[in-house]
């Protein structure tokens, strides 16, 4: 087992902060930025900017124990079909603010479970956004699959809408595991599908896995990551579990059987992490890894890594669009969010009506602050001189009220500071976001609403 470095990092790695897809955090969104406010926002993007899409589709099969995304189970398929015909019509809504026809080099599929809609229902999304933006002839256009159940007929479907990656939610191989979490799916079932979608052209594949599930333990998760290295994903994104009962009290049915606590936590994660590393992967930010040739290994080399609400990505667009119940949409100006619960969303749409819930404008220290958790989050290293210069304001005023606590940070050998330049050791690694958090103006000591650091 591959023991916390140090004993004083504890502290930090039990600490509950931001995942950091977006600063402020979604929290501190508010209702005072609504419909009206995100109307103009859209108004004022320069129409000769790229923009990415991001469509959420708020339905699973299934409920997974661990899960902590806004999805709700249906058994029939007609909520799903109404659901597709309402997103069509959010799509004609915000399309009607834009000042054109803006290009699109990003689109992202998410949810739930974007994989249940069906082959015609994703033809007539395609075909809408293909309408209402100008997707660039080497557009990125991703998609969240659930392996279990997606048939030949549907990766056909996608093929021909252009998909050309795919994200299959793994999560975790064992046996024992996958009953406790409810997520039951087999090696090869994994395989046959990452097969299906290499043969209909959709050649870039990413797998999601979890660490710190009830019933793991170093073992078994090397065994995960092997079996799933075997299948040459080009990315792998190692997630730590995030027991969050408050908010998703579905979850609290896991603590039956024991959740790991700090240090096997740590020890999981770096032994996956190691495993991933012997088996050819670049180990990139907090919890991504990716094969050399990469887009995403060529921009982590080259410091060009970015940080959005998908996580790490190549997309340097400054704009997202988000469609679809809880999406969340980045724009030059601040942060929107639609409303979460489905029924409601559908409301305010069939009225005409933006369906924003809250959101949060963001001015010039913002922005400043955003820049540095970007930097550190993505490359682990930080100017503060560099970045305090790009956003017009004197590096040696900066930042003087952080200086105390990084200090601290350095004396506990979480972090190197040569003048305004500060490095994570590696094996700080998985604290970054403790790091990070050292200029959020927003965070609260006490904010249980996070989740634990690692």
């Amino acid at each position: 087992m591959s023991a916390m470095p140090q004993a004083r990092w504890s502290s930090l790695a039990d600490a509950r902060v931001p995942r950091y897809t977006s600063y402020p955090t979604a929290p501190h969104f508010t209702g005072q930025v609504g419909a009206t406010q995100v109307s103009a926002w859209l108004g004022a993007l320069d129409p000769a900017a790229p923009v990415s899409v991001y469509l959420h589709v708020p339905f699973c099969r299934q409920l997974c124990l661990y899960c902590g995304c806004n999805t709700a189970i249906v058994s029939r398929h007609r909520p799903i079909g109404a659901f597709v015909d309402d997103l069509l019509a959010e799509i004609d809504l915000v399309a009607s603010l834009l000042p054109g026809r803006l290009p699109v080099g990003h689109v992202h599929f998410g949810g739930g479970t974007p994989s249940i809609v069906t082959p015609r229902e994703f033809a007539d999304i395609r075909r809408r956004l293909d309408e209402r933006f100008a997707l660039g002839a080497d557009a990125e256009i991703a998609i969240e699959i659930d392996p279990r159940g997606l048939s030949d007929v549907m990766v056909s479907a996608l093929a021909r809408g252009g998909v050309n990656r795919a994200s299959l939610g793994v999560q975790d191989f064992d046996a024992d595991v996958q009953k406790a979490i409810h997520r039951e799916q087999s090696p090869a079932m994994v395989a046959s599908t990452v097969a299906r979608l290499r043969a209909a052209g959709i050649g870039a594949i990413n797998f999601d896995l979890i660490y710190g599930l009830p019933r793991q333990t170093v073992a078994s998760i090397e065994r995960t990551v092997d079996l799933a290295a075997a299948m040459r994903p080009d990315r792998v994104a190692l997630f730590g579990y995030a027991h969050v009962p408050w908010m998703k009290p579905h979850q609290k049915t896991l603590e039956r059987y024991g959740l790991p606590d700090g240090e096997e936590r740590w020890a999981m994660a770096e032994a996956a992490s190691a495993r991933l590393v012997a088996q050819g992967y670049e180990r990139i930010g907090l919890d991504h890894f990716a094969l050399p040739g990469d887009g995403m290994a060529r921009a982590a080399r080259a410091g060009g890594l970015r940080r959005n609400f998908q996580g790490y990505t190549t997309d340097a667009a400054e704009t997202l669009l988000g469609f679809g119940p809880s999406a969340i949409s980045a724009l030059p100006q601040g942060y929107a969010q639609a409303i979460t619960d489905t029924a409601a969303w559908a409301k305010a749409v069939r009225a005409g009506e933006l369906p924003v819930a809250r959101g949060r404008a963001i001015d010039a220290e913002d922005r400043l602050r955003r820049a540095v958790i970007e930097r550190l989050m993505c490359d682990l290293a930080v100017d503060l001189g560099a970045v305090a210069r790009a956003h017009h304001r004197d590096p040696a005023c900066a930042f003087g009220a952080e200086r105390a606590r990084l200090a601290a940070l350095e004396a506990d050998g979480v972090i190197a500071i040569k003048g305004d330049r500060i490095r994570v050791h590696e094996a700080a690694r998985p604290l970054v976001r403790g790091v990070a958090a050292v200029f959020d103006a927003y965070l609260k000591p006490d904010a249980a609403r996070h989740a634990v650091a690692v």
